[in-house]
């Protein structure tokens, strides 16, 4: 039986030797809802009509061209002797650690020219960070990568997941496991979590530390059962390395903006 399974094609649409892949159009739906959402929030608390497409026009192809800098940067090894697909992003290899990077830096400087508070901006948007993660994770489900150690197929039956996971699953004889799910549901939650958190009327900032604090403690769990990991040294993985320094962040802040009195402004003001 497993013989026979056959992986879905990672092409959606080709034109001759030009393809568009299903990781980029999966990635791209996600940054196009995700906007849809902060700009119709942005528009109650106040802001610009067309503030958030501003700026994703801006942080988008910087957050892409991060993500894959940071990748290359950890995976020098072997793009140092490939360096013609050190572009080739269609292929998989970004890190969303290096996106963030990219983000929160545009955002920065966005907001300062606008003259509109950066926690505001990213208050705003964090739901639609997290659901736009949420749903690249099924990118890398289409390619076959950020997947955990070998499994079997009876592990993968006992979780009650449709065949096509299961199938896209098995990569050259070796079911594996899919801890993409594990992720993409993660930070569905996390979105469903920081819709309720904007109706606590939290201090402004904290949503978006909020965010950073749920998705580094599931980010730290899932990258302990990956196999492609980005190592800092060999016995330490990067990933759960910035997820740990996130935390600590994030909780820092928050006791931070409280004590001096920052946080007195809430999300609804």
């Amino acid at each position: 039986m497993d013989e026979t399974i056959q992986p879905l094609n990672r092409i959606a649409i080709e034109f001759g030797n030009f393809h568009i892949y299903w990781y980029g159009i999966i990635i791209a739906f996600g940054a196009l809802l995700g906007l849809i959402i902060a700009s119709r929030e942005g528009k109650r608390r106040g802001l610009p009509k067309d503030l958030f497409v501003d700026l994703i026009l801006f942080a988008a192809p910087i957050s892409i061209i991060c993500a894959r800098i940071y990748y290359v940067i950890f995976e020098w090894s072997y793009y140092s002797e490939h360096p013609s697909e050190i572009i080739s992003i269609w292929n998989g290899g970004i890190a969303i650690h290096g996106a963030l990077i990219g983000a929160v830096a545009t955002t920065i400087v966005f907001s300062r020219v606008k003259g509109i508070s950066f926690w505001k901006i990213a208050d705003i948007a964090a739901p639609s960070v997290i659901l736009g993660q949420a749903i690249g994770r099924w990118g890398n489900f289409m390619n076959q990568e950020a997947h955990g150690g070998p499994t079997t197929r009876h592990f993968l039956e006992n979780l009650h997941l449709p065949d096509f996971i299961i199938n896209q699953m098995y990569i050259e004889g070796v079911y594996y496991i899919p801890t993409f799910l594990y992720e993409s549901i993660w930070d569905f939650l996390g979105f469903i979590l920081l819709l309720a958190l904007r109706k606590v009327n939290l201090g402004r900032g904290e949503i978006f530390l909020s965010y950073a604090i749920w998705y580094s403690i599931g980010r730290y769990y899932v990258e302990g059962l990956r196999t492609d990991s980005l190592m800092l040294t060999s016995q330490l993985r990067m990933a759960q390395v910035i997820s740990i320094v996130l935390i600590i962040v994030s909780l820092v802040l928050i006791i931070y903006r409280r004590k001096k009195g920052y946080a007195q402004v809430k999300y609804r003001d």
